[in-house]
């Protein structure tokens, strides 16, 4: 099969893969030495990093072959697709190839799982040794790691690699048990303690390494681990799923939770739902997961007891303000922190900037305005020196209606 065919049906089949974001790279590059690449600069888009850097990815599988039959996935091994197979070296001249053309800064590299998670997890960290040792490859590298490989070539894939990626897969044990019954649970969080454990304790030895005069050692997965789940293709809850996302970030400080909605797939076992949930409910979880990981939201404010579901027509944080009318209007002139991160329609910067700014005098509807933030939906929460909502938060119902979103008719021919 020539090379370019390979590529088609490997890079359509990791397009499933959510987890290929690049943030928490450190900046590296190869002016002034030898080797080739480079983690910043701009070129095809694929994904941000915090600090608002473009980073373009090439995102493909080493093979979709499988050994295992996953009910969810289209590459489970009883599917009907066409497979390919990479070798080490024709991922690695790919990489090389797609740089030099300025199309990608990194490579994201996950696989099926040919003969067993071992060789699998070898043939992906020959790539990335090559990438860095045999060419001196100074771009962004993350690798999907394989929960059944090895310590040994787990330590291996991130001494070549900037990220690590285990996905979880599925909300719950018993929804991975009675979809994807070949894989275990328990498996893929020890292998993501395994990550944690040899993170932290490279993060300590470099920290002790700087204090002294001695020779720091190598990085270990610098940009940290992520995960991965599937939404809707079980029965797990929104309740559920942040909850097991919450859990994560405390127990293996994952870097990102990423959710995936379930995409109904050709041959589909009886097990799966015949439609895939509406994609509103995917985006609602990242607002979510965004306020338990910096807005300091616990899950059981986000999703209330007795609820489950997040709202599908306002956000998250629009609908805890609702909830909560008595907790507004806020002042912004007086308020901490923690109280202006919960004001709907405020992001963590346009925080700082307000505490920043009324430190040099008091804030008006004019300063508001200057922050571009979106007043229709600010203004009821908040008060100024010239504005008070007054009476607009006594009736939460009537104000949900003015800001939710005007209902759509749908398209006739979707």
């Amino acid at each position: 099969m020539e090379l370019t065919d390979k590529l088609a049906i490997l890079a359509d089949a990791a397009k499933y893969d959510a987890s290929c974001a690049s943030s928490g790279a450190g900046r590296r590059d190869s002016r002034g030495g030898k080797g080739v690449g480079s983690t910043e600069g701009m070129g095809i888009c694929h994904s941000y990093t915090p600090d608002g850097r473009c980073v373009s990815l090439l995102k493909i599988l080493l093979t979709n072959f499988c050994i295992y039959d996953c009910a969810y996935c289209v590459n489970r091994a009883s599917s009907n697709v066409r497979r390919a197979r990479f070798t080490a070296a024709e991922v690695v001249k790919l990489t090389l190839d797609f740089y030099k053309r300025n199309y990608i800064e990194g490579l994201f590299l996950s696989s099926g799982i040919i003969r067993n998670g071992d060789y699998t997890m070898e043939q992906m960290v020959e790539v990335a040794r090559s990438l860095r040792e045999d060419h001196h490859f100074a771009g962004y590298i993350h690798l999907k790691a394989i929960p059944e490989a090895s310590p040994e070539l787990l330590e291996k894939a991130g001494r070549y690699a900037d990220r690590l990626s285990i996905n979880v897969e599925l909300p719950t044990a018993e929804g991975l048990a009675r979809l994807a019954p070949e894989k275990r649970a328990d498996g893929i969080r020890d292998a993501m303690g395994e990550l944690r454990w040899r993170i932290d304790e490279n993060t300590e030895a470099r920290r002790a390494a700087k204090a002294t005069p001695r020779r720091r050692p190598p990085r270990f997965a610098p940009a940290g681990q992520s995960t991965q789940m599937i939404v809707g293709a079980d029965g797990a809850d929104d309740a559920v799923i942040l909850r097991t996302s919450n859990a994560l970030y405390g127990d293996f400080r994952m870097r990102r939770v990423y959710y995936s909605a379930f995409s109904p797939i050709p041959d589909a076992s009886a097990a799966l739902p015949p439609r895939a949930p509406p994609l509103q409910r995917e985006h609602r979880l990242y607002q979510a997961d965004w306020l338990l990981r910096f807005y300091g939201f616990g899950v059981e404010e986000i999703v209330p007891e007795g609820a489950g579901m997040l709202d599908l027509d306002i956000d998250p944080k629009l609908a805890w303000a609702l909830r909560h009318p008595e907790r507004f209007p806020v002042d912004l002139n007086s308020a901490p922190r923690e109280l202006l991160l919960r004001v709907p329609g405020l992001g963590a910067r346009n925080v700082d900037r307000i505490v920043g700014a009324r430190r040099h005098g008091r804030l008006r509807l004019d300063d508001l305005a200057r922050l571009r933030a979106p007043l229709k939906k600010l203004l009821p929460f908040v008060s100024v020196l010239d504005h008070h909502p007054r009476a607009r938060l006594d009736d939460p119902a009537r104000l949900r209606a003015q800001l939710a979103p005007q209902p759509r008719q749908g398209e006739l021919f979707a």
